[in-house]
């Protein structure tokens, strides 16, 4: 049997507190499917609608066409296990007897377990690494060993669907990797849908095919990794900068947390500075600046350029041409816009060809105007010329029309604090 499932509109209120609104998702059978948003979103109670432990005030859970609360909760529990995020129990068990807790849906009343639900208890047991616990006390067990019994228990369930509540809670390193990747191979090779809350974000990306960002109780963006996991959604939900890179093996966002600027809270002595930049040559620029709470903007960098995905990473302003593209008038037009509205530009260590020789001529206006201009790191500019001398003249002129020359971090800040 191929068990869908579906949460239509979904309302849930404790009193007169909303929780969740409007929640509406479906979810196929074999899905990888990861909730993820920050404390009090509402990721947990959304797993508790979905297994019938709540009762919405409006909407409705669907397995395939049936409504949830319809079912009895062993017909729920054939198809449906949870492994919730508080293990703890209040009875003297062993870890076997809570594992075999597990075949209680598929016994009738009055029914004793047999040498079959031994043969799945055990199976369940050996995937957990927790048949060495089978005879000691629930209660004496760490939270981790705790959590690998319960999760142990939830495969004796034979579920079509597993929900998984913060799983990995109270395990290290090796044993989140453990348990993340058997229930991969679960997915994978059972065709187990498998549905986890989750805080951390990498691990959300790197297992899941799909991901739910929920925020203040509501579905903010529903999609792929890539989809969900970007610089302005983590932003606007969490509150925090981060830059999301490609994880180095198989290419999922990996997120990186940045720490507070310096001073940022602090408007103060805080520029608005331009980058010219390019090819990775303002890439130690972008970081310095911006951790120093300064307002960074960049242009025109082509896409995919390091400077340009170092800077969106940073949520930073940037005029982008296609990759691989010559500066176009219209982004030349949009980089002096950019310009005028700055308190200083910064001309980096750039090769210069025909393809950006507008930017040189960026800067060239950029002193015409009167706006303070610095050279930062000059590499000898008829050492990255291509121009045939076009650029040479244009880098002179820019010197000569009052560009600060500045070979060192300290030079730049010392510079920074005279305007």
């Amino acid at each position: 049997m191929s068990i869908n499932l579906k949460v239509h509109n979904l309302t849930f209120r404790y009193q007169s507190s909303p929780v969740l609104e409007g929640i509406d998702v479906e979810i196929k059978k074999g899905d990888f499917v990861g909730i993820i948003g920050p404390n009090g979103s509402g990721k947990s109670t959304l797993i508790k609608n979905i297994n019938a432990f709540l009762k919405p005030v409006e909407g409705a859970v669907f397995l395939d066409d049936e409504n949830i609360l319809k079912m009895s909760r062993q017909k729920i529990a054939r198809s449906m296990a949870v492994v919730p995020q508080d293990t703890s129990v209040g009875f003297n068990f062993t870890a076997y007897e809570i594992v075999m807790m597990g075949r209680v849906p598929h016994l009738t009343r009055f029914q004793k377990e047999g040498p079959q639900d031994e043969k799945i208890v055990r199976e369940a047991m050996d995937l957990t690494n927790s048949w060495d616990l089978k005879d000691r006390s629930i209660t004496e067990l760490s939270g981790g060993e705790r959590q690998r019994v319960i999760l142990a228990r939830a495969m004796a369930q034979e579920p079509q669907i597993i929900l998984l509540d913060e799983p990995t809670a109270f395990l290290d390193i090796s044993y989140q990797t453990e348990v993340f990747d058997l229930m991969r191979t679960l997915n994978r090779e059972k065709n187990m849908t498998v549905i986890a809350v989750l805080h951390d974000l990498n691990l959300a990306s790197q297992y899941c095919d799909y991901l739910i960002l929920l925020k203040a109780g509501k579905i903010f963006k529903i999609g792929t990794p890539s989809a969900v996991m970007t610089v302005e959604n983590i932003q606007e939900v969490y509150g925090t900068k981060v830059i999301i890179s490609e994880h180095p093996i198989n290419g999922t966002p990996y997120l990186s947390l940045l720490p507070k600027r310096i001073n940022s809270h602090n408007h103060a002595g805080k520029k608005k500075i331009h980058i010219i930049g390019g090819g990775g040559s303002a890439n130690t620029l972008i970081k310095l600046l911006y951790s120093l709470g300064h307002h960074i903007t960049l242009g025109v960098l082509n896409g995919g350029d390091t400077d340009s995905e170092t800077a969106r990473n940073l949520g930073l302003s940037v005029v982008e041409e296609l990759p691989f593209s010559p500066v176009s008038e219209e982004k030349h037009q949009e980089n002096l816009g950019m310009i005028k509205d700055s308190d200083l530009v910064i001309l980096a260590n750039v090769p210069f060809g025909k393809g950006n020789i507008k930017n040189l001529e960026a800067a060239e206006y950029a002193v015409e105007q009167g706006i303070p201009a610095v050279i930062y790191d000059g590499l000898e500019i008829t050492r990255r010329d291509f121009t045939g001398g076009e650029a040479a003249g244009i880098f002179h002129r820019i010197k000569e029309k009052g560009a600060r020359e500045v070979l060192l971090e300290k030079e730049l800040l010392e510079t920074l604090e005279t305007l």
